[in-house]
């Protein structure tokens, strides 16, 4: 049995990777390159990927495919309709950033309501020393108690971030799915929740109802001029719109750990927005504690081994097999 790792170099090398206990060749490439991804898995019967595409093509190109372990939540690199045509289990991990990602989604928000960055680099060009008293007011600093959260994604990233909200006093509201009609007892209308929101968070999956869910018209609702965290997928926000918005005083400022593109070109919009004092970019890592990426290692592992047990689990395709 074959088994390919297409980016490994997407977990730190000193987390071990040890294969399933059924004997096995393991070969794992740090990173792989689109035009060199159907040579790569022509002869696997397991592949391991993170955020390496793998459409249609190429898994035509792989006769003896019959799983693919994602090491990661989302699968939209994986052509799942494809993957269940040919009955192809997809297999991805779960739950296992429900502290990491919260965690650093209100790192984001607490570093821009209490302008962190700008208090830290003033102190650093000595305007403590120039004040001359015990402190000094050049920099806005809000609660986010008494304010209200809009979160976006209800799934458990989305659940644990209204724990750590109402923690802090925030007022929650989730919003319900766009044109999915009248919102039910516990969801807010969208557009009323981009109207009322002073934080608005994204935790929702990329997908052909959410891409470019946050664009220009979405901005012209944010009447409160809220903080825009982004954690969940660069895809869910039209960035040349997000570009327009804080730059023109739309929302007050945005947190993203995501881009369109990972790593973004020089010239791309999130890269432009590095010299605004209300923007802050992180590299995809809020999901990187070390406790979660044990966790993604060891979820799979344990569907490749549920798998060749004929047990598969956390699965999103390969349910059916398309005569």
């Amino acid at each position: 049995m074959r088994i390919v790792f297409l980016d490994r170099d997407s977990l730190p090398a000193t987390e071990n990777f040890m294969g399933p206990e059924t004997p096995h060749d393991l070969v794992q490439y740090p990173r792989t390159t689109p035009d060199q991804v159907i040579g790569r898995i022509r002869d696997a019967d397991i592949v391991i990927v993170n955020k390496v595409v793998l459409d249609a093509v190429a898994i035509a190109a792989a006769p003896r495919l019959r799983m693919i372990a994602v090491a990661a939540t989302g699968t939209d690199n994986v052509d799942l309709e494809a993957c269940n045509q040919r009955a192809i289990v997809v297999s991805n991990v779960r739950d296992y950033a429900v502290h990491t990602v919260p965690e650093h989604t209100f790192a984001l928000m607490l570093a821009l309501q209490r302008n962190l960055l700008a208090y830290r680099q003033s102190v650093r060009e000595g305007r403590w020393q120039e004040s001359g008293q015990f402190c000094y007011f050049d920099f806005p600093v809000r609660d986010l108690a008494g304010s209200t959260l809009g979160i976006i994604g209800r799934g458990a990233l989305g659940e644990a971030v209204a724990g750590i909200a109402r923690a802090f006093g925030m007022h929650v509201q989730f919003a319900a799915r766009r044109g999915a009609g009248k919102p039910g007892d516990d969801y807010v209308d969208f557009e009323q929740v981009l109207r009322t929101s002073d934080v608005i968070s994204l935790h929702c999956p990329l997908n052909a109802q959410t891409r470019g869910m946050i664009g220009a018209a979405e901005f012209v609702l944010m009447e409160r001029r809220p903080l825009l965290v982004n954690t969940g997928r660069g895809g869910l926000v039209d960035e040349h719109a997000l570009e327009h918005a804080l730059r023109n005083g739309q929302i007050s400022g945005a947190g993203f750990d995501v881009s369109s593109q990972e790593p973004p070109a020089p010239d791309h919009p999130l890269m432009r927005l590095l010299d605004h004092p209300n923007f802050i970019l992180t590299p995809h890592v809020a999901w990187a504690s070390e406790s979660a990426i044990r966790t993604v290692i060891q979820q799979v592992r344990a569907n490749i081994d549920a798998f060749l047990r004929d047990e598969p689990r956390s699965m999103v395709a390969g349910r059916r097999a398309v005569p």
